[in-house]
């Protein structure tokens, strides 16, 4: 059973966002989760406009809660998705040794091989950030779950 975690900073916007489009294009036979990387947000629901733009495409977040990325998800996760370089260094910071490093990805490189894009975190932006950030967020997982199944 392959595991996938997203991660963006506070966990409320970009990565569960990620973990539920994700979930939507595979089957029960995956694990995906989300996390941030710092605890703003642990325990509280996705911010209203991810959940917003999440339910105009037929998908309901609202039941997801924050949580904060933590070295033991080195351990359950096959694969660690980041959505931009300050999450990427982040999480890198935690990592032990070369197979936790391997693990961590820049979600948008599923797309764009090796550019490195981000992204942008839409929290402080209007709801068209989030708009923008969905279509990204589809196109990678999208990608992604080609390779998967």
């Amino acid at each position: 059973m392959t595991k996938i975690l997203m991660v963006c900073l506070g966990n409320i916007c970009r990565s569960p966002l990620a973990e539920g489009i994700l979930k939507s294009k595979l089957s029960n036979d995956f694990i995906i989760d989300s996390a941030g990387t710092a605890n703003y947000h642990s325990g509280s629901s996705p911010d209203k406009r991810s959940v917003a733009v999440a339910r105009k495409y037929g998908l309901d977040i609202s039941n997801l809660r924050g949580r904060q990325f933590d070295v033991s998800d080195f351990d359950t996760f096959d694969v660690i998705y980041v959505m931009d370089k300050s999450n990427f260094q982040n999480v890198l910071k935690l990592a032990r040794h070369d197979k936790d490093i391997a693990k961590v990805k820049m979600i948008l490189n599923e797309v764009h091989p090796n550019k490195n894009y981000e992204v942008p975190d839409p929290y402080y932006g209007g709801d068209n950030g989030f708009e923008n950030v969905y279509q990204m967020l589809d196109e990678a997982c999208k990608s992604i779950a080609k390779q998967l199944i």
